[in-house]
């Protein structure tokens, strides 16, 4: 029994140190609130309700937090600004643990799946030119969206940022209820916007 003793003593401890080890890691909920409350309760208020300077947040969902976090539109240094993209505040787990937090705040979207390698290019150039195109311009570069907004040219979006824009409609953009089939078709038609030739001469609206 003496010599199973050494044995079991170095299990139970390896057993122990695996426990607090996993006990130690941290919950991305709580790290995320301790980053909202820092970084965006002032604005948004302690539990998301909204203030003055910031609109309420209980319904954004996890798609609605990462789209503005992922493309830098948030935080904003001012109220009256318009969110316009640039580098992210936050480093990729920052976010990740911001937005688990604002997603338990209510029911908002959550962060859309996209697959949009078999979709149908025709089915997203219809969609696009009928719902994209009078802000975003016929070739994604942006435009005017009226009452002093720019709508954002595309180029730069990636195909989640498409496809959580659509679900979750930023700034004066609407909510536009896809199905899984159109929202993927509106996604692999930007993306071929991207790679689309181009031979030159006058720009007439990339047709």
């Amino acid at each position: 029994m003496r010599a199973l003793a050494a044995p079991a003593l170095a299990l139970a401890a390896s057993l122990a140190f695996t426990g607090s080890a996993v006990r130690a890691q941290p919950d991305p909920v709580a790290e995320g609130k301790r980053l909202y409350v820092e970084a965006c309760a002032s604005c948004h208020g302690p539990a998301g309700a909204g203030t003055a300077n910031g609109p309420d947040l209980r319904d954004a969902g996890a798609a609605g937090a990462d789209f503005y976090l992922r493309t830098g539109r948030m935080p904003l240094a001012s109220s009256n600004d318009q969110a316009v993209r640039k580098e992210p505040a936050f480093s990729p787990e920052e976010i990740d643990e911001i937005v688990a937090y604002v997603a338990t705040l209510g029911d908002g979207p959550v962060i859309p799946y996209v697959s949009p390698e078999e979709a149908s290019l025709q089915t997203g150039a219809q969609l696009y030119v009928a719902n994209c195109a009078p802000c975003h311009g016929a070739a994604a570069n942006g435009g005017a969206a009226g009452r002093d907004a720019i709508a954002p040219g595309l180029h730069r979006a990636t195909p989640l940022e498409i496809a959580e824009a659509i679900v979750v409609g930023p700034g004066q953009m609407p909510v536009f209820g896809f199905s899984q089939e159109e929202r993927d078709a509106v996604v692999a038609y930007v993306d071929h916007l991207d790679e689309a030739e181009d031979p030159g001469g006058a720009d007439i609206g990339g047709i």
